[in-house]
């Protein structure tokens, strides 16, 4: 299953020598880690990375803002959008905090075949006052796990998977010099120095943690960037679905649903494409708060909605018709696996 959340994190922190530690070196840092995920293909073109600088003694006192750039074949590169940005960090001088953070798009295999998550791994740099450096690796699938988070066994998933992950953090752990300290047990999993501990020897923290915990926290995603309103269906119905899947630009971003017994629809976002999931999401449920306030029931707003796509020019129904699932849970299982 694919997360919006981290499922597991490991942190190596670097000392410094005489000369302190500067943004130019975390940057330099970050994309070194990012060719060792590269390795093993759970780095892949093309990451995105943000840049930030703010004071030590006020949080909101931010020097330097830069979201959404591109991790360029050689980032650090002269007159790459990155190396400006660590540029002017560099330029500063003070007690700063200098944060770089790239997502990275990556393949998780299931039986010998790539399945892109377009945030499969998170790597951070962080410098404190230029005498701390700290690297952290997060990782947004269960592929490395002997149970998924919906608690099924999935002994030749982590057969593939496992060992890829621990190859890269015995690489990261080899160009820093220091082993992981691995990140706190959550609610999905208990990550160590070379991956995670096997919940089935004392069992998961929380049952089906990601049908508990990930599918209100996306719903939350979803609803963020649009105003509340009561003019809307119900999210959640214990009857059959019936839905169409969604493209914008020709990539899947999730599935338009409605219930076939009751008064329920809804949108729900393919987890694996990333932030443009949840954004294309947002303006599929305003225009089913559109066919609402129409007053249409729950199955024609499903195929009024199709007919009436928020960007025209970008966004294609797959199926002539919507497509049967048993329940409700069965969707979004689907949204949050592949």
């Amino acid at each position: 299953m694919i997360t919006s959340e981290a499922i597991g994190d490991w942190t190596w922190e670097v000392t410094p020598n005489a000369d302190g530690i500067r943004p130019a070196r975390a940057a330099e840092t970050a994309v070194a880690v990012w060719n060792v995920l590269a390795g093993n293909e759970l780095a892949i073109p093309v990451g995105r990375t943000s840049v930030s600088v703010r004071s030590v003694s006020d949080s909101r006192d931010v020097r330097v803002r830069a979201d959404g750039l591109s991790l360029e074949p050689d980032p650090l590169s002269a007159e790459t959008a990155l190396s400006r940005a660590v540029a002017e960090a560099d330029s500063l001088e003070g007690d700063f905090v200098f944060d770089v953070r790239i997502e990275c798009p990556g393949y998780w295999l299931e039986r010998g075949v790539k399945h892109r998550a377009e945030k499969l791994f998170v790597i951070q740099a962080e410098v404190w006052k230029d005498s701390l450096l700290v690297v952290t690796l997060e990782t947004y699938t269960d592929a490395w796990l002997t149970m998924d988070t919906r608690d099924r066994e999935q002994s030749e998933l982590y057969t593939e998977n496992a060992p890829r992950l621990a190859a890269a953090l015995e690489g990261i752990s080899s160009l820093l010099g220091i082993a992981p300290t691995p990140g706190d047990p959550n609610r999905h999993a208990t990550p160590t120095e070379t991956g995670f501990e096997d919940p089935r020897i004392e069992g998961p923290a929380y049952d089906d943690s990601w049908g508990t915990f990930e599918v209100p926290t996306r719903s939350g995603l979803l609803r963020s960037g649009i105003p509340a309103s009561e003019d809307e269906y119900q999210e959640i119905t214990d009857q059959p679905v019936r839905y169409f899947t969604v493209q914008r630009d020709g990539q899947t971003v999730g599935f338009l649903w409605a219930s076939a017994g009751d008064e329920a629809a809804g949108y729900e976002p393919r987890t694996a494409a990333g932030d443009r999931a949840f954004e294309a999401g947002s303006e599929w449920l305003l225009r089913l708060r559109t066919a609402h306030s129409h007053g249409l029931n729950a199955l024609a707003a499903l195929t009024w909605t199709a007919q009436n796509p928020p960007r025209p020019e970008s966004d294609l129904i797959v199926e002539k018709a919507p497509q049967e699932a048993p329940s409700l849970d069965f969707l979004e299982d689907l949204s949050g696996r592949y």
